[in-house]
């Protein structure tokens, strides 16, 4: 079944990778747009650097920009992790369109409510504040998807906090209402991403493929592999990637449901994501929690869909 899907990122390299997966799967997804939001980087980069991307795959997507920092508090960003430009170790070429005018929690309220597109898909790999104030803006739009499928939060411990993973830390408060809007959620925490490792060998199979395309890819997970290790990781963990691959194959990981509450109030804990995956609390699940990854098999995906780019 091909899906109808946005994409809502913040491009950062492992959004980058999602982006040129979705991209290069149209038998797949037909992906109506690309939603721009602060996170890794600011939200004039983001925006940038998703129409760099396009430009780099040779699609004709339209990208829109969003908000330009979290609901209630001020931005936190990871240059530190992705380089000042988000998507440092590949030089992508100028964009030769610009970002669309309307905001891109409006873009998505139009675009999830197109009656031709048939329960389309939201992907979210950034901090969600377009999500959750397309939600408000459109409370049944939760009832029209087949899905969000997100990457973030943990069920163990977190990578910018000890308790808390980056996008949910970055915006707890959208987090929370995205996890209480009564959409199907599907998760993709910490414990899973860790599992999709950027080897040497792995990374070496990208940029032997010797197109422009995976030569970016290649620079970019050569840099971002050297700081992106968390958890104890000895490689850089392709985390935003997986929900997208998930889409064209889910076969390739496995999870179970579970409630996800957002903690926004305790300064220490702020943005963990409480995973009852054993039914302590007595409260109904709320998201589909991925919990185990097929690696290799992943690695061969995006390896077989890379080829297919320019």
């Amino acid at each position: 079944m091909r899906r109808t899907v946005v994409l809502d990122c913040d491009p950062g390299q492992d959004d980058a990778v999602a982006i040129l997966l979705a991209l290069a799967s149209p038998g797949e997804l037909e992906v109506r747009a690309i939603m721009a939001v602060a996170g890794n980087v600011p939200l004039v980069r983001t925006v940038d650097n998703a129409l760099r991307l396009v430009e780099l795959a040779g699609a004709c997507v339209p990208v829109h920009a969003g908000c330009a920092r979290p609901l209630l508090r001020e931005l936190v960003t990871a240059e530190h992790v992705h380089g000042e430009t988000g998507i440092d170790g590949a030089d992508l070429p100028h964009p030769a369109r610009e970002p669309e005018r309307e905001h891109a929690a409006l873009a998505i309220v139009r675009h999830l409510s197109d009656p031709t597109a048939e329960r389309p898909t939201l992907v979210a790999t950034g901090p969600l504040t377009n999500v959750a104030l397309a939600l408000t803006l459109a409370p049944d739009l939760a009832r029209r998807l087949d899905a969000i499928v997100l990457m973030g939060g943990a069920v163990g411990l977190g990578n910018v906090t000890p308790a808390a993973e980056f996008n949910m830390y970055v915006d707890p408060h959208a987090a929370r209402i995205v996890f209480e809007s009564g959409a199907r959620i599907v998760m993709f925490p910490l414990d899973v991403t860790h599992q999709v490792l950027v080897t040497e060998e792995r990374l070496g199979r990208i940029r032997a493929l010797g197109t422009r395309s995976a030569r970016a890819v290649a620079g970019m997970l050569a840099f971002y592999r050297g700081r992106g290790r968390t958890g104890g990781a000895r490689e850089g963990p392709l985390h935003d990637p997986c929900t997208v691959a998930w889409l064209v194959d889910p076969g390739l990981f496995c999870g179970r449901a579970a409630r996800v509450e957002v903690e926004c109030e305790s300064p220490l804990g702020l943005g963990r994501t409480y995973v009852d995956l054993h039914g302590t609390t007595g409260r109904p699940p709320n998201a589909e929690v991925m919990l185990q990854a097929d690696a290799e098999r992943f690695f061969e995906l995006l390896v077989e869909r890379l080829a297919r780019l320019p």
